[in-house]
């Protein structure tokens, strides 16, 4: 490669470093001149959140970055977007129905209670998406927390995170549970975050893209879901899911991501990290993650979606 090559190369990586940073240097300064000018949404925090579900007996969905951006029309890494599924997403983030919960993360306003990186990626996030936001919510209501979720890996100071989940157990404590999940996501499998129900039933949905199987995974959940307490973990299509659940009279919790921050915690990580047998889409997703031949886990399955 003849030097004029390289030096053209060079300069234009940096040029298109140059535009990266002044675009979201734009982004910034124009997030922060709106943010000035709206109140940020009321949000609980997660042990009033959690206390809520369990004693109010709530159906819950929950709203996080993917979600947004699936309202605002994007694709996200495991789930492609589909003009159904907006109008969906949409739908339930702005129900505003008594005993249905609808959880949305606590970063409007003050981050600092997040580690640095985290931080710096909802205010990227924001800077792009508040607007998004603000145009689904209504103003003066009250939220429940989405890092009823995220408790423990994200958090500056984790000495909370132990009673977070003693109070995230007391949810499902006695109560017959139908887990809605991906293939492989094994909730509570090979840890004790489900020791206190009095029994486990699993529907398995698509690892990725679990929209795709929406009706046929509503259907299986209305039919095995009767007397139950239906715990879903199937990224954005169970925030819809739980939503149509509590419309058909069942009570429906968005749990998400909560298992593996058990695990992570468990393990004392520090940052996210592979979890054994389970698929972790922030670390290393499916990779590695083959069949499991538990016998208690194998028996508690009930039907596959996928």
């Amino acid at each position: 490669m003849s030097a004029i090559k390289k030096f053209l190369l060079v300069y234009w990586d940096r040029f298109a470093h140059f535009r990266i940073r002044l675009r979201q240097t734009i982004l910034y300064r124009r997030d922060v001149r709106y943010a000035r000018r709206h109140a940020a949404p009321q949000i609980l925090s997660i042990a009033d959140t959690l206390d809520r579900i369990a004693r109010e007996e709530l159906s819950v969905a929950r709203f996080g970055d993917g979600e947004i951006k699936l309202a605002a029309g994007r694709d996200i890494s495991f789930q492609k977007y589909s003009p159904a599924l907006q109008q969906a997403l949409q739908r339930v983030l702005r129900s505003d129905r008594p005993g249905f919960l609808v959880c949305i993360p606590p970063v409007f306003a003050d981050r600092a209670f997040l580690l640095e990186k985290h931080a710096l990626h909802w205010k990227k996030h924001l800077s792009e998406f508040r607007r998004v936001w603000y145009a689904h919510l209504h103003p003066g209501k009250t939220y429940g927390n989405a890092f009823l979720s995220r408790c423990y890996v994200l958090l500056r100071d984790k000495s909370p995170s132990a009673e977070y989940f003693r109070r995230m157990k007391q949810i499902w404590q006695d109560k017959d549970l139908l887990i809605v999940e991906g293939e492989k996501s094994r909730l509570g499998v090979g840890n004790d975050l489900f020791d206190g129900a009095r029994s486990v039933q699993r529907i398995l949905g698509p690892v990725e893209n679990a929209f795709e199987k929406h009706d046929a995974l509503l259907d299986a959940a209305k039919r095995y879901g009767q007397g139950k307490l239906i715990l879903l973990a199937l990224g954005p299509t169970a925030s819809v899911l739980s939503l149509e659940l509590f419309e058909a009279g069942f009570r429906a919790v968005d749990l998400g991501h909560a298992d593996i921050e058990y695990e992570w915690f468990l393990a004392g990580a520090q940052d996210r990290q592979p979890v054994k047998n389970k698929f972790v889409n922030e670390a290393g997703a499916g990779v590695g993650v083959g069949e499991l031949g538990d016998e208690t886990y194998q028996s508690q399955i009930v039907e596959r979606v996928l």
